[in-house]
């Protein structure tokens, strides 16, 4: 699967360009390119030269995206992490189908920058298998939920199965998505990071026998708690800087956590506090089950006995009464009184952030 000669260039969007003329960008390229492909040849211009601080954006999926400022080393620290981890070296070949311009698809080509791997990027789109030729076969990639979904409904996990492993993040894994992945053979992975960390610091396995509700943090990085339960970070990728999350978690060792959901997303009902991120699971987990497989998710909203009342919120159009009460039933038997949505709503399509994940905020508005 691998090439023993170490690459001298890579390929963009179908087209090669070589390391020696892009360390001269743009001088020494010829042909013209879009946006996109400017600014990725821009940071491979910036990391084959030495740059010593790179600036991103977060992804402003919980609120306002937040200029950044991440330093050489902690982006090589998490490189060789994952590298290191996953056994990728010299001659492996990397397809990088996400979005170069926030910090998964970043770091995507500096593992394959520092580990002498071969890249093929192409710009984000739902399947990037369409954008690359028939026979080209990888070692890793990584993907956002909709495009390993799209990959697999295009009849693809052969292609999947060549690889040494694929890593999911950007967006949970609904319980439609586990459920596809069970055939792979390929090891296929959930990561848990942000912006702050390098991308991914913890590792969830979604498949095989060895998948798992837990969440494995990398050696090296120190994981711990707040007194609101939320998971706080330090190592070399976060600059030896402590980042405490908003993420509630179940702390079982130094290494090993389940996640509960974001404390920013509990809802003060009748003076009970309700982890919205929990019944949004029994909530995927139940439409599944009823063949409704959507998005979904859950929040408060205004009520005048209650302050807050639990409403779910689901795309497309609306369940007939009989699936309706279906599915209100299988909520009934798993959560409590206080858990249950006293509401549900649809609608046709939700808000999305620029790197694809739900924008729960943006959705309210525009209802």
């Amino acid at each position: 699967m691998t090439s023993s000669a170490l690459p001298t260039s890579l390929l963009l969007n179908g087209r090669e360009f070589t390391y020696a003329a892009i360390q001269q960008y743009p001088a020494q390229l010829a042909a013209p390119v879009n946006g996109y492909e400017a600014r990725v040849l821009d940071f491979v211009r910036q990391w084959l030269n030495g740059t010593q601080e790179f600036g991103l954006t977060t992804s402003g999926s919980t609120g306002s995206p937040t200029p950044i400022t991440l330093r050489r080393r902690q982006l090589e620290a998490s490189a060789r992490r994952t590298a290191d981890y996953f056994d990728l070296g010299p001659g492996d070949r990397a397809l990088v189908c996400l979005n170069c311009e926030y910090i998964g698809g970043m770091m995507m080509l500096v593992r394959g920058l520092e580990r002498n791997m071969h890249l093929t990027i192409v710009e984000p789109h739902a399947n990037p298998f369409d954008y690359v030729a028939t026979d080209a076969e990888f070692d890793f990639s990584a993907f956002v939920p909709l495009q390993i979904k799209a990959v697999l409904a295009a009849g693809l996990a052969a292609r999947l199965n060549r690889m040494k492993a694929i890593l999911i993040g950007g967006a949970p894994a609904d319980a439609s998505l586990q459920q596809e992945l069970q055939p792979l053979r390929v090891p296929v992975y959930l990561t848990y990071g942000m912006t702050e960390t390098c991308s991914h610091v913890a590792l969830r396995r979604l498949n095989g026998p060895k998948a798992s509700g837990r969440f494995r943090v990398f050696t090296g990085i120190a994981a711990g708690q707040d007194a609101r339960g939320c998971l706080t970070l330090r190592g070399d990728v976060t600059d030896d800087q402590l980042i405490t999350t908003n993420d509630q978690v179940n702390l079982l060792d130094a290494h090993t956590f389940e996640w509960l959901g974001r404390a920013d997303f509990v809802i003060n009902t009748g003076g009970v506090k309700v982890p919205a991120e929990k019944v949004e699971l029994v909530l995927d987990v139940a439409l599944a089950e009823i063949g409704q497989s959507r998005r979904c998710f859950v929040a408060g909203q205004p009520d005048e006995r209650l302050g807050q009342a639990v409403t779910a919120f689901i795309e497309g159009p609306a369940l007939t009464p009989a699936t309706e009460k279906q599915l209100q039933a299988l909520l009934a038997e798993r959560l409590g009184r206080y858990e249950q949505p006293r509401q549900l709503r649809y609608v046709p399509e939700f808000c999305t952030t620029a790197t694809g994940k739900l924008d729960r905020p943006g959705t309210l508005r525009s209802l």
